[in-house]
């Protein structure tokens, strides 16, 4: 059986996360340990101990996401659990590189605080919105986002399966888009609780902050296959990296197509490592018969593990 490890994003963050495996495993405790060192304050106290108000904040939750979900990989890795292929969704691309060896996790940690930092100054808050469309096909959603522009912005970012859409943009743009969606029957529409909005035409302002922040990076050819955002395709070398990780922040994220990569490589189970279980939700919509669990603690682990046994 072919494993695929998938790593959530921005929003599956959650006070006390990787708590556990800090408790339980080593080497998840020495990924707490180097994403502190690294960022030079107490990252680990704000995921643990939160407040909510001081995880949101976007430069904290994107490093506090990434090393939760590097650490809940090491504790399986100790386990004898290792993915031969990978993905990530959105931030969660990232994570997929530091466990596929193509960045330094201390790297890591410190360009996504700056890409979180980066993406809050793109769009001044308040003018920028996100919203998920559910019962309408992309074709559709594309069309209703160019009626409801009107000169302004407003794109798919992200088509989590056939009929989950995120639409980002200007904040007015975005509810014309919704009240179209509506009038063209779909089914559900609801604007996200977000601080920016993620994946359009408006983050490329950050794309040139974020290219200074990977400047100095060491990249490495992955060490196994990392299936890209920006357009489905997989990672094999290290020149690949940096580029597509600029492209990514102001572009869609094509989780449907990376999924679909991740079954044509030969992947039938699907472990999402780290916080939450959202994406494994979605790979049972877009593979069928898929293989999936969710290891956000030691018992999930347990549970994936079971999964992956041969009967």
């Amino acid at each position: 059986m072919t494993t695929a490890f998938i790593f959530p994003g921005q929003g599956s963050q959650a006070v006390g996360m990787g708590r556990a495996f800090s408790e339980t495993s080593g080497a998840a405790k020495r990924v707490f340990e180097e994403a502190n060192d690294a960022l030079g304050f107490d990252l680990r106290r704000v995921m643990f101990e939160g407040p909510d108000a001081e995880l949101a904040l976007t430069a904290n939750t994107q490093p506090a996401v990434l090393t939760a979900s590097v650490a809940a990989a090491a504790a399986c890795a100790e386990r004898g659990l290792r993915p031969a292929i990978a993905a990530g969704h959105s931030l969660g691309e990232y994570s997929a590189l530091v466990v596929a060896g193509a960045l330094p996790l201390a790297d890591a940690v410190r360009v996504v605080r700056r890409r979180g930092e980066l993406m809050q100054e793109a769009v001044p808050v308040g003018t920028g919105a996100m919203a998920a469309i559910m019962g309408v096909a992309a074709d559709v959603v594309e069309q209703v986002c160019a009626d409801a522009a009107q000169g302004e912005v407003v794109e798919i970012a992200n088509v989590n399966s056939e009929l989950q859409i995120v639409i980002a943009g200007h904040r007015t743009a975005v509810e014309r888009a919704v009240a179209l969606v509506k009038e063209r029957g779909g089914r559900k529409s609801v604007l996200l609780p977000v601080s920016a909005p993620f994946h359009c035409a408006l983050m490329a302002p950050a794309a040139a902050g974020l290219a200074a922040a990977l400047a100095g990076v060491k990249v490495s050819d992955p060490a196994i296959p990392v299936v890209r955002n920006v357009d489905g395709s997989v990672t094999r070398r290290a020149a690949d990296v940096v580029p597509l990780l600029l492209r990514q922040v102001a572009s869609p994220v094509r989780w449907t197509d990376c999924v679909q990569r991740l079954a044509a490589e030969g992947a039938s189970a699907f472990i999402e490592v780290g916080p939450g279980r959202v994406l494994s939700g979605l790979v049972k919509r877009i593979v069928e018969d898929a293989r999936t669990a969710a290891v956000e603690d030691p018992a999930g682990l347990d549970k994936a593990l079971a999964v992956l046994a041969p009967p």
